[in-house]
């Protein structure tokens, strides 16, 4: 009797290994292209070495998250390259890259956070809807109950895949974990956008650049996460997750794009070392 096909993507440029550690597709609905991994290996680590100087320089010991992001960029990228030059298949590729590349936006998060419990202390508690040491907390903590929940279920999901299994159920875990962070960001958007009204006739006009810098980086980040939870919804091999060039547009530019405004307006040169 012949065995069913395998239903997901195999590339027929790319025959399966079949090693210890290799899925009988490949996880990633594609192979990941080794282009892209090269740049963002490049522009995260010349955006890590630009944020570790500015810390320095300035003394910004609160932003040092930035700094700790981009490295786990750095090494996700460097594990997509992995995939292209070793094997696309290989599950431990495919969930080290998956780890590094979804938690590092919660460093960048955590260092936007902090932005703000910065600009709340320096204008003015009373125009923000909570304490500052109250925002960090919430979104925070928030923030790492959301990555738990999207790394095991990203783990799952290579370990049903690599067995054989149906992944539909750690889908659903990744998934849950995206839209309360998604739920969650979109708070922290909205308190941003209140204490920002607030504050628009009483804050320094010097401000403003850093400010309009400030809200777009967050946008980008929100978009990010918007794609990944429509990605995850849609399903695996689904064109969402099975074209690179979504991953390429809505996750990797981005979160590049946001780094560096922050390169260009470190919170050192507008709001000191606070």
């Amino acid at each position: 009797m012949s065995k069913a096909p395998i239903a997901g993507y195999v590339d027929p440029n790319f025959p399966n290994p079949n090693g210890e550690n290799d899925a009988p597709i490949i996880i990633f609905g594609y192979t990941p292209a080794l282009a892209l991994g090269v740049l963002g290996v490049i522009l995260f680590s010349i955006s890590f070495v630009l944020h570790l100087f500015q810390v320095i320089r300035y003394r910004t010991w609160y932003f040092i998250p930035m700094c700790v992001g981009a490295v786990m960029e750095v090494v996700g990228y460097v594990f997509r390259i992995l995939a292209n030059r070793i094997s696309p298949y290989n599950v431990i590729f495919f969930v080290v890259q998956y780890f590094m590349i979804v938690v590092a936006p919660v460093f960048f998060s955590a260092a936007i956070y902090t932005i703000l419990t910065i600009l709340v202390n320096a204008i003015g508690r009373q125009y923000s809807p909570l304490p500052p040491r109250a925002l960090l907390i919430t979104f925070i903590g928030c923030d790492i109950v959301a990555t738990v929940v999207q790394v095991a279920g990203a783990a799952l999901i290579g370990s049903a895949e690599s067995n054989r299994k149906d992944p539909t159920t750690a889908n659903n875990i990744l998934l849950a974990g995206l839209a309360f962070q998604v739920f969650t960001f979109a708070l922290f958007i909205a308190l941003l956008a209140i204490f920002l009204w607030r504050v628009r006739k009483v804050a320094s006009t010097t401000l403003r650049p850093f400010t309009v810098a400030l809200v777009v980086a967050t946008l980008l980040v929100y978009l990010r996460t918007c794609f990944r939870l429509a990605e995850t919804a849609q399903g695996l091999m689904e064109s969402l997750s099975s074209k690179e060039v979504f991953f390429g547009c809505l996750e990797f530019a981005p979160i590049i794009v946001a780094v560096f405004l922050f390169n260009a307006y470190h919170p050192g040169k507008w709001l000191g070392r606070q």
